[in-house]
């Protein structure tokens, strides 16, 4: 469902001229299946699932999402995923009712199902105690919730998460994993980034770490083990960053 061929991303920089945050890298995800997006801060991560999502364009190379090229068929993209971004967004003077209320209308819901929708998620997410104060009041776990909530209100069949655990407490994180592995039941095509290692490990059928834009490795937790001396992800990680680090600096 989501096909990423050749992918690269130039920005130019009055001062530095070109800056390359993706360099030629290609992987899938298939319905059914939770891909991982691991490296460290300013490996491209975040620009890669912004071009999935259609809110950046890519300068080279081929990317698809749910059988629509993203640049050419931008808006049935969009009406095909779920983003959770790292930047919420939020309108501050909604409260979350209204918030998902909101962008359910855009997603073309109906009344009953945008209610009943809204009235599990809220449950699930443990939202309903706040579901009327301003976002403007709410702690950055609860707009972290909230975000999810908007994200996913539609239904759609592929979700793009950048971090979603940020901000949330431990048992609040472990409801939105459980929540995810869900979707994955559901048949729905997953791709998120992530820091912690072990959410990698619990969810991810396939994962792939990206280093200075480039595709370091990919494939499930098994390979990395089997190609790699750590068989801790952890260890595993570090080894291929230094190892990519180590050549970038002769």
């Amino acid at each position: 469902m989501i096909q990423v061929k050749s992918l690269s991303k130039v920005f130019y920089d009055k001062k530095n001229g070109e800056i390359t945050a993706v360099n030629n890298i290609s992987f899938t995800c298939k319905k059914g299946q939770i891909f991982g997006l691991l490296g460290p801060n300013g490996a491209g991560k975040t620009t890669t699932l912004r071009i999935l999502a259609t809110m950046l364009s890519p300068t080279k190379g081929k990317v698809t999402v749910n059988g629509y090229d993203v640049v050419q068929k931008s808006h049935q993209v969009r009406q095909s995923i779920g983003f959770l971004s790292s930047e919420t967004g939020l309108y501050d003077r909604f409260t979350p009712r209204e918030t998902v209320q909101f962008f359910s209308r855009i997603n073309g819901l109906d009344e009953n199902t945008i209610e009943k929708q809204m009235a599990n998620i809220f449950n699930i997410l443990g939202m309903n105690h706040y579901k009327n104060t301003r976002v403007d009041k709410l702690s950055t776990g609860m707009k972290q919730k909230l975000s999810i909530a908007r994200a996913i209100i539609h239904n759609p069949p592929v979700l793009i998460f950048d971090e979603p655990t940020v901000g949330l407490d431990v048992i609040t994180a472990r409801t939105v994993i459980d929540y995810i592995r869900e979707f994955k039941q559901m048949g729905k095509c997953i791709i998120f980034s992530t820091h912690q290692m072990n959410e990698a490990e619990k969810l991810c059928d396939e994962i792939a770490i990206i280093h200075f834009g480039k595709l370091l490795s990919a494939g499930s937790l098994n390979d990395f083990q089997k190609n790699n001396p750590a068989k801790d992800l952890e260890e595993i990680f570090f080894h291929l960053i230094k190892t990519e680090s180590s050549k970038s600096s002769i």
